[in-house]
């Protein structure tokens, strides 16, 4: 059977979105800090979804984004199964780390600020998220902004930076191996 170079990119790109998503999904199993009301500093467990957004680009990359969520919110731990909760800190958030693939595979640079710009979209949904569906936790005379803003904070922002030391140390390396592999592919 010969596949045409369409059908065979296709599937590579959906059989690789599976492997992101389950590797994502095996590194949020290890939790460095988990938060009382939901949210976890994890193992750089967005790194595999940030290097499939910059090899496939920022479509593909949402949308394994957004799968990705989807798994995570059915297998992982739930704080909260309101829905709007679902849609911003599961569906949205994750989605947005998707965004990294439009900074693309241009360069080292550009890469990293497109995730810092991913990672805090996902800060900014779960921000969100939080003043909608955890707004009443927050206490007495305190704006629901801000200690949605606080509470996030406290554990994305070390884990943003943990992402993004793995990231700085894998980006190079694994996007190169990727460049060799593809081109031996389109060899054979």
């Amino acid at each position: 059977i010969h596949m045409s170079t369409s059908s065979t990119t296709k599937t590579k790109m959906i059989v690789e979105g599976g492997l992101v998503i389950a590797m994502a999904q095996i590194l949020s199993m290890y939790v460095i800090y988990q938060m009382p009301q939901g949210g976890a500093v994890k193992a750089a467990n967005l790194v595999p979804l940030l290097i499939y957004a910059y090899r496939w680009g920022g479509r593909a990359g949402m949308l394994t984004g957004v799968a990705y969520g989807v798994v995570h919110f059915l297998l992982g731990f739930k704080f909260s199964i309101h829905y709007m909760s679902i849609i911003l800190d599961y569906i949205l958030a994750y989605g947005a780390i998707g965004l990294a693939g439009f900074f693309g595979d241009s360069g080292t640079v550009k890469a990293f600020f497109g995730a810092i710009y991913a990672i805090l979209t996902r800060f900014a949904m779960s921000a969100i998220s939080g003043v909608v569906v955890f707004g009443s936790y927050a206490p007495e005379g305190q704006s629901p902004w801000m200690y949605s803003l606080a509470y996030n904070a406290t554990y994305m922002l070390p884990d943003m930076i943990i992402n993004l030391v793995v990231l700085s140390l894998l980006y190079v390396p694994v996007m190169r191996g990727l460049r060799k592999v593809s081109a031996v592919h389109k060899q054979l």
